[in-house]
């Protein structure tokens, strides 16, 4: 059977490693994770999915700000081990996450990823066309969600990260 339960830190090394194997090398290399480097995941929205022995999936979620006045989270990495693609494992940790994202207070997220796949879950290009992000990036994968009707409204500008500095990346910079 398998469980959805929030990420405990000793499963930090666990999830570094399939999310490495999900998204290959260069995942470090793409603009959303200029969004996550150096900070901590969201309190209470980071997610494993397991059986009995192994981790199977994952979701984090971030804080970041949208221009001067707007926040949101940013949704992802999301990754699946290969022996459960295609079961819905994906889906299952998605609206987990949305619901206790919504359950938190939060009010919007976004994300860059696949439209069609994304767009079941509520996800839209259109709620991104007034902001930017800090590095290239395909417009029709710039996605956001409303977890609150309206809350993305008057959303423009450029999305930072605004969550806690992880300690130990402050280290390896010194």
């Amino acid at each position: 059977m398998v469980l959805i339960e929030p990420e405990p830190p000793t499963a930090a090394p666990l999830v570094e490693d399939l999310l490495d194997r999900a998204f290959g090398p260069t995942r470090r290399a793409k603009t959303a994770e200029r969004l996550r480097e150096g900070r901590l995941p969201a309190d209470g929205l980071s997610f494993i999915a397991v059986d009995e022995v192994c981790l199977l999936g994952t979701i984090r979620f971030w804080h970041v700000g949208i221009g001067q006045h707007k926040a949101a989270l940013l949704l992802g990495p999301v990754a699946v081990a290969a022996s459960h693609r295609s079961t819905g494992l994906g889906d299952s940790l998605i609206r987990r996450g949305l619901s206790v994202a919504r359950t938190l207070g939060h009010t919007a997220v976004i994300l860059v990823g696949d439209a069609p796949y994304y767009g079941r879950f509520g996800f839209s290009a259109d709620r991104t066309s007034s902001m930017t992000l800090p590095g290239p990036v395909e417009r029709r994968r710039f996605l956001a969600c409303e977890l609150v009707s309206g809350a993305l409204a008057d959303a423009s500008g450029l999305v930072l990260p605004t969550g806690a500095v992880d300690p130990r990346y402050r280290l390896r910079a010194a």
